[in-house]
């Protein structure tokens, strides 16, 4: 299996400095700050990356489970909603709930949760924030 790599410049202190975080397959080159972090400023975060880390891996980790169970998945959407808190002098990612929609046809609604909640457990982003909470809401879309 490969490795993977990201990299992050900072200049300056944390409440005026400023940085570059990118991927290391070029596909993602984003500017940062404390203001993007702590408030709504321009840029992106460690946190939303983190979140967009786990949506992926869960909607890979769902998909491979259902296509495990004999379904056909159609489409996969997850959003990340990632909460950081202040903890003592620093900062802490506290939880992460995981909002999924998903088309799968001929799968019951009982059987969709337990894969969704099986890759939930499953996905290596989980696995890596295993001292993070972690929730889920899972949708099953009604299929035509």
């Amino acid at each position: 299996m490969p490795v993977r790599n990201a990299k992050a410049q900072w200049k300056g202190d944390l409440k005026s400095g400023n940085g570059t975080m990118e991927v290391g397959s070029g596909a993602f080159k984003g500017d940062y700050s404390a203001a993007s972090r702590f408030e709504n400023a321009k840029g992106t975060n460690p946190d939303e990356l983190i979140g967009a880390a786990h949506a992926g891996c869960f909607s890979m980790a769902l998909a491979s489970q259902v296509v495990k169970a004999g379904f056909d998945p159609k489409s996969i959407e997850t959003k990340a909603e990632v909460t950081i808190e202040q903890e003592g002098e620093g900062f802490s990612i506290k939880k992460v709930l995981l909002k999924t929609e998903a088309d799968i046809p001929e799968i019951d609604e009982d059987k969709f949760k337990e894969l969704a909640n099986n890759a939930k457990k499953g996905c290596p982003v989980s696995k890596a924030l295993a001292g993070t909470q972690i929730e889920l809401e899972a949708k099953l879309l009604a299929t035509a």
